[in-house]
């Protein structure tokens, strides 16, 4: 059910500006990463070239061995579902007909919507936590609310492979937990590959297997947490030096708020 995902030695420019630099990096077959940076370090550019947004670049990026060139785009689309960031925007279509939208790599023009799709779909809103919400419309929904059925309808696409892109960005604490949970649940019960962009230091932290370090469009580090959440490596990548504390349950290494004088 998972799928790895290996980069090597990849570079994009756009209109002569290098945005990554001879990146390598691999998220193995069931693994969670998380990829953290600064803003501008290259990030959401090396999410969206996983799943083609981004064309082009240098190096070689592949799937199970196989080349991402060789995908055709419903095929690339069976296997990595992507997650973009959310922007707030309203979108006039009902939950339950947003992730059957998900089913689009099975479906031809005219083709009747099948038994299969009703099931992925049903699985995905259940496994997400989003079923009670099938009858309601997209912009009813909170922004958490949201972001599961979002989650839902990559899912529905019988994917191998979850590509995130801030999917905590602008919830509140509840909902930044409920969506750790779907994660979690997607990556450890099912299988799923999960790779996630994220500010969320500590999130990555506490959720990840692996996480990779960006600054400025090259790899700095990769990493379980505990060789991440120090400052020889946070501290040469933000700028800045954190606090440190363990986790009074878990005894993960977490960063705490700075007080101010």
């Amino acid at each position: 059910m998972s799928i790895s995902i290996h980069i090597r030695n990849f570079s994009y420019a756009v209109n002569g500006a290098r945005i990554l630099h001879e990146v390598s990096l691999e998220a193995r077959a069931g693994e969670f990463l998380s990829i953290i940076g600064p803003n501008g370090a290259g990030k959401t550019t090396l999410i969206k070239c996983l799943v083609r947004i981004n064309t082009g670049g240098t190096g070689k990026i592949s799937l199970d061995g196989r080349s991402l060139a060789s995908f055709g785009q419903k095929e690339l689309a069976r296997v990595l579902g992507y997650v973009p960031q959310a922007d707030g925007r309203g979108l006039p279509f009902g939950v339950e007909e947003f992730v059957l939208m998900g089913r689009y790599p099975y479906q031809g023009p005219f083709m009747r919507v099948k038994e299969t799709d009703r099931r992925a779909v049903r699985e995905a809103l259940e496994l997400t936590g989003t079923a009670h919400l099938a009858g309601r419309s997209l912009d009813t929904l909170s922004g958490g609310e949201r972001q599961g059925v979002f989650i839902a309808a990559a899912l529905a696409q019988g994917t191998r492979g979850l590509l995130l892109d801030e999917p905590t960005t602008f919830l509140d604490p509840k909902h930044v937990s409920d969506i750790h949970t779907i994660l979690r649940r997607v990556n450890r019960e099912r299988g799923i590959t999960v790779v996630m962009v994220t500010h969320d230091i500590n999130g990555a932290a506490m959720l990840s297997d692996c996480i990779a370090v960006l600054k400025s469009g090259r790899l700095v580090t990769v990493g379980p947490a505990e060789s991440i959440m120090t400052n020889d490596v946070l501290e040469r990548v933000y700028d800045k030096p954190f606090l440190f504390v363990n986790h009074p349950v878990t005894g993960q290494r977490l960063i705490v708020p700075e007080g101010v004088a």
